[in-house]
């Protein structure tokens, strides 16, 4: 499989997963369109160096990629690793530039809970300049750079996994619907990605409200770029939302939750992000096989 073969398919298997009406895509991809040159919807998401005709066989993944995976992979292809291609999770160079591009992902799925479109809206701007700020003065094409002198193909897939998992979790979750807050770290905990951070210290943890809390209505967020809006707990509340499971949160995010006293369960941020890629890559090799080298914290685990 050449390199943009691989690059379409993990962008064909991204939208496949995508929370959004196909109205919303097309308009996410028309504006995406005028911002950036691209035909999809996922900015973070992008083929950072390499020549897109390259066979592909052996792709070595990483959660994050900087020097020293690109550094190691040059050397073990000097002792005949044969890496054509290393991936990052997480975005470098103008795919972490565009990051606050797929934010907009988070005000389409803040709608469907039923909140309304102009405060939705209005949070969100403000958060995506936020981001979009912080991004700017970052070195932000240093691993790219790197790839380059070592002539290694790199790329990066970021919402098309963060997709993957966000709605495995959410499907489960409305499917199981957990009683009580303990009970949706049950269901977390029996998934292998989530047993293999607590193997390693960062499991599943409920850090707002109490085990034996209701459960209420759960909300999955874990696609989108990055944390939303800090305000937006108070509208989460008011539209019933009693249980949000994320990756991250900010101590002011956390502090707001609480005072809207939801629960807040933080899956994991490494293993989020191993099941979005494990789910993906699932999907992607059911048309190709490939030899994958884990590094960078990613486990790959096949269903």
């Amino acid at each position: 499989m050449k390199l943009i073969e691989f690059y379409n398919l993990i962008i064909e298997k991204g939208i496949e997963k995508d929370p959004r009406t196909s109205k919303e895509l097309a308009k996410a991809i028309k504006n995406i369109r005028k911002e950036t040159g691209l035909k999809h919807p996922f900015a973070d998401t992008r083929i950072l160096y390499g020549d897109k005709n390259t066979e592909i066989r052996t792709v070595m993944i990483g959660i994050d990629v900087g020097g020293q995976e690109l550094l190691t992979a040059y050397l073990l292809n000097e002792k005949g690793a044969n890496i054509d291609l290393v991936m990052s999770h997480h975005p470098s160079g103008r795919a972490l530039a565009g990051l606050h591009h797929v934010m907009h992902v988070q005000t389409d799925l803040l709608r469907k809970l039923g909140l309304q479109t102009e405060v939705v809206e209005s949070l969100m701007k403000e958060r995506i300049g936020e981001v979009a700020r912080r991004v700017m003065p970052g070195n932000n094409e240093r691993a790219v750079d790197i790839a380059r002198l070592l002539n290694i193909p790199f790329m990066c897939m970021h919402t098309p996994a963060d997709n993957h998992v966000a709605g495995f979790l959410q499907k489960t979750f409305d499917r199981k619907k957990p009683k009580k807050a303990q009970d949706v770290l049950k269901l977390l905990k029996v998934i292998p990605e989530y047993k293999d951070g607590i193997s390693k210290g960062a499991g599943p943890k409920l850090v707002a409200g109490k085990p034996k809390d209701k459960a209420g209505k759960v909300f999955v967020d874990m696609t989108g770029g990055t944390e939303g809006s800090k305000r937006i707990f108070a509208r989460l509340s008011q539209a019933g939302v009693k249980t949000v499971v994320g990756m991250h949160l900010s101590e002011e995010h956390l502090k707001r939750a609480k005072a809207e006293f939801m629960n807040v369960v933080i899956a994991g941020h490494i293993a989020s992000d191993n099941l979005g890629i494990n789910l993906l890559l699932d999907d992607a090799e059911k048309k190709h096989h490939l030899n994958i080298i884990p590094c960078s914290g990613f486990v790959r685990i096949k269903r």
